[in-house]
């Protein structure tokens, strides 16, 4: 059974998030070692933590295609809702204590782009993933898998 194109569009919309997640980091990570901010061990293990996060993410996308209600939850409550937490708390922190400022540099401007396009994939992703079409392709897997 193939999965109906919402569930193929939210996938493709979780990769187009993973790949923006990349470019944000490689964005980052050349400014952090520019500036000479952090030690680069530091840099690593973060750079480390993102990878398992996105090789995760892929895997639970193609899980998520392939019918497996388990990864579309766990899509939706690990990067749905953390990732987008992660995503948005820095700038509504920022927005509040009134130190929110706009992009400076053309660096800025591209991370800042590409969250903006990262953050709208996700949410049109999650609400894809939740659409009846998708209700019914789940809810038939998982009665086919418990027969």
């Amino acid at each position: 059974m193939s999965a109906p194109s919402s569930v193929r569009r939210a996938a493709a919309l979780w990769i187009f998030a993973v790949a923006a997640g990349v470019f944000e980091t490689v964005v980052a990570v050349t400014g952090i070692l520019a500036s000479g901010a952090f030690p680069a061990g530091a840099v690593a293990v973060g750079v480390g933590l993102r990878l398992v996060v996105f090789g995760a993410a892929v895997f639970m996308t193609l899980r998520l295609r392939a019918g497996d209600n388990l990864a579309r939850l766990g899509l939706a409550v690990l990067l749905g809702l953390f990732g987008t937490l992660s995503l948005v708390v820095g700038p509504v922190q920022d927005l509040l204590a009134g130190t929110f400022t706009l992009p400076a540099g053309p660096a800025d401007w591209l991370l800042a782009v590409s969250r903006a396009a990262h953050l709208v994939a996700v949410l049109a992703a999650m609400v894809l993933m939740f659409r009846p079409e998708a209700n019914a392709y789940f809810d038939r897997r998982r009665s086919a898998i418990s027969l």
